[in-house]
Formats: C-alpha cells, sequence, structure tokens
C-alpha cells in the first residue's frame, strides 16, 4: 500500500480527507504512482501533470524520506521506503513570490 500526502487545494479537489493510499501494479515509479492516483481520482488529471506531454507542472514539486524527487525520472523507482508504505510520497504545491 503506497501512502500519498497532497496539498490542501487537491484534497479538496479529490474530496479526501488526509493521506491517500494506493495499490500500484508492476514497478513502482513517479509515473505509475501518479497514474494510479489520477485513475483513482480523475478530477487530479492535469493537475501535477500536463495532460499533453504528461511533465510535471512548474509549481509542484514531489518529496519522499527528506529528498527532492522532482527532477528524477518519471521511470526511476522511487525509494523503498515508499514502496513498502513506511514512508508517503508527498506531492507540494511550490511557493512562489518576489
Amino acid at each position: 500500500m503506497i501512502r500519498v500526502v497532497l496539498p490542501a487545494h487537491l484534497r479538496a479537489l479529490a474530496r479526501v480527507d488526509g493521506e491517500v493510499k494506493l495499490e500500484v501494479d508492476g514497478e513502482l515509479t513517479q509515473r505509475s504512482l501518479l497514474d494510479a492516483l489520477e485513475s483513482r481520482y480523475p478530477m487530479l488529471r492535469g493537475t501535477m501533470r500536463d495532460h499533453v506531454t504528461q511533465r510535471r507542472r512548474a509549481y509542484v514539486r514531489f518529496f519522499a524520506c527528506e529528498r527532492d524527487l522532482s527532477h528524477d525520472g518519471p521511470d526511476a523507482p522511487l525509494p523503498r521506503p515508499v514502496t513498502t508504505g513506511a514512508e508517503p510520497f508527498l506531492v507540494v504545491g511550490a511557493m512562489a513570490g518576489g
């Protein structure tokens, strides 16, 4: 069971409280995790990744195990603690300002 923590605005959009728990088939990568998340919560499609290119949106970051995974390839394996459910996969809305 994979644990995903979404920012408040995406939790509201998906109508969930707290973290989301998912079963992901096959190898666990950012792509397979986000595919499973968007499949279960179709209203999230396009919020974290571009509809066409499937690239991460500029103001969305991914973290796990105290590491920024945002620039890892979409098919890179996720850290073992995430795949075992010991640690959550965090989706974070980046802050911008000036």
